[in-house]
């Protein structure tokens, strides 16, 4: 059990920091009041510590899939993440769900819960290309030009945001309001694996399409649960990070994913990197007044024994950014490979993410419970 005396440290810090200071702060002046509090709290975060996030927690695991409240951080560490993380790939195509494992109607309950639980959640979306009809990966094709108004796949864009906009306004909680969701769009723009990414599009091009994008959802289809978050992959520059970005009435956190590929112990690259780049967003965050994060991160499988507490905290510093995520924990895939990204009860690395959750400056689902996220 994480011990009491950082919860009542990190609620006085709250209280001592902050008080009842209402601010609003979001892009979208029609934000639900749910989602402006989230919001408001997302700052206050910063000055008591980092939420951990971690995608699809809910739905599997490492050799496991859809039981009941089960969860691989909760195995190894005693209690849910703070942030949870899903994705509407293929919703645009009318499939029951992003993988196999689980459909969207179970996504939008474990996000329910999520929210009645007083957790944050967060989704993006792997948009399937509309020129081509193939999934997101499809970068051969110049395709924003296609769906912008008067492109010739515009309206069957239109229509894919309808989708999407439709799900946004149905996911409710037991007190009846809107779930606030942080909104991650067109992901890691500053990588070419994507068909939005760099190299693929101009950087008026990106921005025409955020900007049409968040109109069109929160202006047409009156979506005003939603924070939304502008990330990249790696970048070198201030200007680099800011190339495409489509302006401060369009955003309202900012965010980088990063991941370890190489033994720290011989490759100190991560650390390097990803300090360089977080004193970039760091900058940024202050001067546009946005929030920041580290949208996606970890180390496939985990085979280095100090990760969470050597490397990703050294990595991270006293940089201050609301949240870290790590991504899935699929287990075994269809090549026969482990694929997943926290450690599973049993696994080596347990230990250090046991420390890890018991750092000050980790926040888990119990302290933000106690911080009341949508009040």
């Amino acid at each position: 059990m994480k011990i009491y005396q950082k919860m009542l440290v990190c609620i006085l810090t709250y209280f001592v920091l902050f008080g009842n200071a209402q601010v609003t702060l979001l892009s979208d002046p029609k934000a639900t009041p749910e989602t402006q509090n989230l919001y408001r709290n997302l700052w206050k975060t910063l000055d008591i510590g980092i939420m951990f996030g971690h995608q699809d927690d809910l739905a599997y695991g490492v050799n496991w899939r859809m039981q009941k409240d089960r969860s691989d951080v909760l195995e190894t560490a005693g209690d849910y993440p703070a942030v949870f993380g899903w994705d509407i790939m293929n919703m645009e195509l009318d499939k029951a769900g992003a993988i196999d494992i689980f459909t969207f109607k179970e996504m939008k309950k474990m996000i329910e819960k999520v929210y009645d639980k007083g957790g944050v959640n967060t989704i993006s979306w792997h948009t399937s290309n509309p020129k081509t009809g193939k999934d997101a990966w499809d970068n051969s094709q110049e395709t924003i030009a296609t769906i912008l108004p008067n492109g010739e796949k515009h309206d069957l864009y239109k229509s894919w945001l309808d989708k999407i906009s439709h799900y946004f306004l149905s996911i409710k909680g037991k007190d009846k309001k809107l779930v606030p969701i942080i909104f991650r769009p067109y992901h890691e723009l500053t990588g070419g694996w994507f068909w939005w990414g760099k190299g693929k599009c101009t950087p008026e091009e990106f921005k025409s399409l955020w900007r049409f994008t968040y109109d069109y959802i929160t202006k047409e289809k009156q979506v005003h649960n939603l924070i939304w978050m502008y990330n990249t992959s790696d970048f070198n520059s201030k200007e680099e990070f800011l190339e495409a970005y489509p302006g401060d009435n369009y955003v309202d956190m900012i965010s980088f994913d990063i991941y370890l590929t190489t033994n720290p112990v011989y490759d100190n690259s991560f650390v390097q990197n990803a300090q360089k780049q977080f004193s970039i967003m760091d900058e940024i965050a202050k001067q546009h007044h946005k929030v920041p994060a580290l949208a996606e991160t970890g180390f496939e499988q985990i085979p280095y024994n100090k990760f969470w507490m050597k490397t990703l905290m050294e990595a991270i510093g006293e940089f201050r950014i609301s949240y870290v995520l790590a991504w899935r924990n699929h287990g075994l895939t269809q090549e026969n490979k482990m694929h997943y990204y926290v450690p599973y009860k049993g696994h080596p690395n347990e230990h250090d993410f046991k420390n890890f959750y018991n750092l000050d400056k980790t926040l888990f689902l119990k302290e933000i419970q106690k911080l009341e996220m949508y009040k």
